[in-house]
């Protein structure tokens, strides 16, 4: 009987960071994910310039990760300004919505094609986003000189 009661009962997937919730939220992995896009379009750049004749295979390689890596972006910002931002936040930055939605066209724009532009842009919002996080947490956001082979800042706290 139980069964018959179970397959009336209408399922589907839920996607969540965390069902409980957890808590735990912070944008060091979008900032990663977006390094990572824009030293992934570094190496296209050089293939391109240098004319290279690289194997497909590395170039299909060097594609995915700047693809897998803009997906990760955009999930990792989806999850903040879904499951930590609230409508409290967006009062007191009123810019928050929209600096959302350019960068993650900057994303989705750098992920489509070679394009320097639109990976640097995705960090920039990615960066600004992180620094209201970390207001919004009651630090000090500070921008320090990245380690990564892309140069460039990240964005921490005191």
């Amino acid at each position: 009987m139980l069964k018959r009661i179970v397959k009336l009962i209408p399922s589907g997937f839920a996607y969540a960071h965390c069902d409980i919730p957890c808590g735990i939220y912070d944008p060091h992995a979008a900032q990663v994910a977006a390094f990572t896009v824009i030293r992934m379009t570094q190496l296209l750049e050089d293939l391109k310039r240098e004319g290279e004749t690289k194997a497909e295979h590395d170039v299909a390689r060097i594609t995915h990760v700047k693809e897998e890596h803009s997906n990760i972006l955009e999930d990792e910002l989806e999850t903040l300004r879904n499951d930590y931002f609230k409508e409290e936040h967006f009062k007191e930055f009123p810019n928050l919505s929209e600096l959302f939605v350019n960068t993650l066209k900057f994303s989705a724009k750098a992920r489509q094609g070679i394009d320097m532009e639109a990976a640097q842009g995705a960090l920039s919002g990615v960066q600004e986003i992180a620094e209201i996080f970390f207001k919004t947490k009651g630090v000090e956001p500070v921008r320090v000189k990245s380690v990564y082979p892309t140069g460039g800042e990240i964005v921490l706290y005191k």
